[in-house]
């Protein structure tokens, strides 16, 4: 049976014509062009977040004009995402931008779109991988499925010590994505004045083009208010292994 989303070819990502003996690229070709792409990277909702939703906590917890603008997001993720428009969280620490842009990737997986999941730490470590001989792919492997993948989630922008080799890595990966009009979401601590001086005006300029105006959180670290709940387990497999997403439920306040 066609897996095709417009039910144009059989599932192989080209359309055949037996009597005029021709074929053509189907169009769901280039989305699976972006999937095999992405196939190594990071897809995986993290433990905590797994189960994340609009209706209960922390999201209920949240400044709910912040989450209102998330749910107009979501509710337009397909549109948004071919159009290449991103969206970004900027705030204190522990007021929800993690859980925000955690809840935009289950989506976005939810309509079967691609997406990358890093902080940016792990993303630089990921690169700097590369360089050794037994890498599982090349530097430039990694960085054309970090360009072709539907959603690059990156959290904690701002995280990594700055340095010329980082600010050229990040420049690259935002630089990719916006000549081809791929969607990227960022969180970040820092304001615009200290990301400007951390990652670089290039990169933040390209980041407001894409994305808009960042989506602004500022408060407490609600992290450290003695009472939220403790964590639920996770379940796990009978083998034991921890639950993937859309098994879990949804975990206590994680910015």
């Amino acid at each position: 049976m066609s897996d095709c989303p417009f039910s144009e070819c059989d599932g192989s990502g080209f359309v055949v014509d037996a009597e005029a003996r021709t074929t053509r690229a189907c169009r769901c070709r280039p989305g699976r062009i972006a999937k095999a792409k992405a196939h190594k990277l990071s897809a995986v909702i993290p433990r905590r977040y797994q189960g994340v939703s609009f209706d209960r906590a922390p999201v209920t917890l949240i400044d709910q004009r912040v989450v209102s603008e998330v749910r107009r997001y979501v509710g337009d993720i397909e549109a948004r995402l071919d159009a290449g428009r991103g969206i970004w969280f900027m705030g204190d620490v522990g007021t929800g931008k993690t859980t925000l842009a955690m809840l935009v990737s289950v989506h976005a997986l939810e309509r079967g779109r691609s997406v990358a999941i890093y902080s940016l730490p792990r993303l630089l470590s990921e690169l700097r991988k590369t360089y050794e001989e037994s890498a599982d792919m090349s530097y430039l492997q990694l960085l054309d499925g970090l360009a072709t993948v539907d959603l690059l989630h990156i959290d904690d922008v701002g995280a990594e010590r700055s340095s010329a080799w980082v600010l050229e890595q990040l420049y690259a990966i935002i630089n990719s994505r916006y000549e081809e009009e791929r969607a990227v979401m960022i969180t970040t601590n820092l304001d615009h004045e200290a990301l400007r001086e951390q990652i670089g005006e290039r990169t933040v300029s390209r980041l407001v083009e894409m994305c808009g105006d960042p989506l602004p959180l500022f408060g407490s670290d609600r992290r450290m208010e003695p009472d939220l709940p403790a964590p639920p387990s996770a379940p796990s497999d009978r083998f034991g292994a921890p639950a993937r997403y859309g098994d879990a439920p949804a975990a206590p306040w994680r910015g």
